[in-house]
């Protein structure tokens, strides 16, 4: 049954270019179906989720991260009466305006655009889906829905204070009422957000070995799912062992944030989307239990996993080849392909160019930024 605040794609606050209806998808499925078609989106097959591409084919992605995201996405919505389309348009979005080697290469390019207003990969994948993509006849971008866009900007809870340059800009055209939260289907992409990540880092993490399953097993929430793996398995294989008590891990966090968001949600009571917008916190999180649990799993793998010494090695030398494309494509423009060119002609100052090379750059997956830096400064 559908939730009294889910999003209702027949009251959508519509596009900023008026199009027609589809006659057998809702205007959710339609902002999903162009998020997937997008080539922004299919270049996430090779960009790095914490290992760089090309070190393994067993390693997330931010591709097959975003699916996974979407998946638990979908199951949360689902289970929370939500409108499942718009949850997983958002889910499969959030993370397009990454920039190649995941937070390293966006520290780096946020350094060089220090100058020039900064870069935000949130931001950025508003600008992407409002302008970078130019494949339709009668606007740029994708043309959303607002609800879209809304989910995108903040689903990581109201965006106030120093707003990213590339979100104000689209957000005085387009007002996405930034002070607010987003409603309850952004909330759930960005709580199966962190689902996936707290999960498959760990199963990276062991295919990498970083850590071992004994020391996962020593883990809070880890540790009993271990314990129960054992008790109904006592000798199964190693690998199965892991791989069950990690699926365990992952269903203890969906279980927790749905239980949650049905306590939280029958104390607010809301009965319209505007409701959850205005309800002045977030509504769907995890149990402060979970939450605590979870800060001790991430601070394990911060120090085993995000700074472990082939990793921190890996960041040294990814850093150097955004740092060096950025300032050779400022003073080389006529290297940039041929339609980045015809923008080029068009700046009026150095801020503009500098957004036209970053936004370049942020496109690039991990190999061609590394292709094109040997080509262009050489090893």
């Amino acid at each position: 049954m559908r939730a009294p605040f889910a999003s209702d794609p027949a009251r959508a606050r519509g596009r900023r270019v008026r199009e027609e209806e589809s006659t057998f998808r809702s205007c959710f499925q339609r902002d999903r179906d162009r998020i997937i078609h997008a080539s922004a989106f299919r270049r996430l097959k090779h960009k790095t989720q914490v290992f760089i591409e090309h070190e393994g084919d067993y390693y997330r992605t931010r591709l097959t991260h975003s699916i996974e995201v979407a998946q638990v996405a979908r199951t949360i919505s689902g289970a929370l009466g939500l409108n499942a389309e718009l949850t997983e348009a958002v889910a499969l979005a959030h993370d397009l305006g990454h920039t190649p080697f995941g937070h390293t290469g966006e520290d780096a390019l946020s350094a060089l655009m220090a100058p020039y207003g900064g870069f935000d990969h949130n931001a950025q994948a508003i600008r992407i889906v409002t302008h970078l993509e130019r494949h339709y006849a009668d606007f740029d971008g994708l043309n959303l829905t607002w609800e879209t866009l809304e989910g995108i900007a903040k689903h990581n809870g109201p965006v106030t204070g120093d707003i990213p340059w590339a979100l104000e800009a689209y957000n005085r055209h387009h007002d996405l009422e930034l002070h607010t939260y987003a409603s309850a289907e952004a909330q759930v992409a960005a709580i199966a957000d962190d689902v996936a990540y707290n999960h498959h880092d760990l199963h990276d993490g062991l295919r990498a070995e970083l850590f071992s399953t004994d020391e996962l097993a020593e883990l809070p929430i880890l540790r009993d799912n271990f314990a129960a793996v054992d008790a109904l398995y006592p000798n199964l294989n190693y690998y199965r062992r892991r791989h069950e008590a990690l699926r365990r891990f992952f269903g203890v966090l969906v279980e927790d944030v749905i239980s949650f968001a049905r306590t939280r949600l029958a104390e607010i009571d809301p009965q319209s989307v505007t409701d959850v917008r205005m309800a002045g916190q977030t509504v769907i999180r995890f149990s402060d239990p979970v939450f605590q649990d979870l800060k001790v799993i991430r601070a394990f793998l911060f120090d085993r996993m995000y700074r472990a010494p082939s990793v921190v090695k890996m960041r040294a030398e990814v850093t150097q080849v955004v740092e060096e494309l950025f300032p050779f494509f400022m003073a080389h423009t006529d290297y940039l392909p041929k339609q980045w060119r015809k923008d080029v002609e068009e700046v009026e100052n150095e801020t503009a160019l500098a957004r036209i090379v970053s936004d370049y750059i942020a496109g690039m997956t991990d190999r061609f930024a590394l292709q094109e830096h040997a080509r262009l400064i050489g090893a």
